[in-house]
């Protein structure tokens, strides 16, 4: 039994604004060299343009935009027993999802130009309403790379064993009859392997050896 106890999931706390625990989590990444008040300023700044702009409520906009950049599936290299590195095409959970979706969304933002990153934060979320931007092309970018690498998909992963679903379909039954095919392959192999030593440990080496081969036909040689 291991000793090991269970962490205990942290929680982001709520802003005095907003008590919103979305907000906390996109401030956490905006923030860089501990400055987080300068992290709030951005944030508040760019949810006030969002607000402007869209005449929505900033929050439902900020929500909408992280659902349409959230991903079904990733890619995760493996390399195998071979050296062989693979790129299996592995599903995601929705934190894992939300988790990458924030963060393509403040990659594409930095990536912008703007006067500042307020507005630059602003406007990628509002094209990413809109679908488009930078973080719904690497979506899109990644789920191409599963679709291509889906062969690829019945390679166990260490963390996440659990059948693609959603864009990639896998032929399921294919994969089973090879694999069955294989079982009877090595079976069958291992199996005629165990007789050959069998009768060679009973009955000695069956393979005749060179010498006396060669002795044997310089015999019928000086015979005749």
């Amino acid at each position: 039994m291991s000793c090991r106890g269970t962490a205990e999931k942290k929680t982001a706390k709520y802003d005095p604004i907003y008590r919103n625990p979305l907000v906390p989590m996109l401030v956490n990444r905006i923030l860089k060299h501990g400055k987080k008040s300068l992290a709030y300023q951005i944030f508040y700044r760019a949810v006030k343009e969002i607000q402007q702009k869209t005449k929505r409520n900033p929050l439902s906009v900020l929500r909408e935009a992280i659902d349409k950049v959230t991903p079904n599936i990733a890619v995760k290299a493996r390399r195998s027993k071979k050296g062989v590195t693979r790129q299996i095409p592995i599903e995601i959970g929705k934190t894992k999802g939300k988790v990458l979706a924030i963060r393509w969304l403040l990659e594409a933002s930095r990536k912008r130009s703007g006067p500042n990153m307020a507005s630059q934060f602003s406007s990628e979320f509002i094209d990413a309403t809109k679908g488009r931007g930078g973080a719904i092309r690497k979506k899109e970018e990644t789920h191409k790379k599963a679709e291509a690498n889906r062969a690829s998909a019945h390679f166990p992963s260490s963390r996440n064993r659990r059948p693609i679903q959603g864009s990639i379909n896998l032929d399921k039954k294919r994969i089973h009859r090879k694999r069955i095919r294989m079982n009877r392959y090595f079976f069958s192999r291992n199996k005629q392997k165990g007789k050959e030593r069998r009768r060679n440990r009973n009955h000695g080496s069956t393979k005749p050896s060179r010498g006396g081969a060669c002795l044997r036909k310089r015999n019928r040689m000086e015979i005749s």
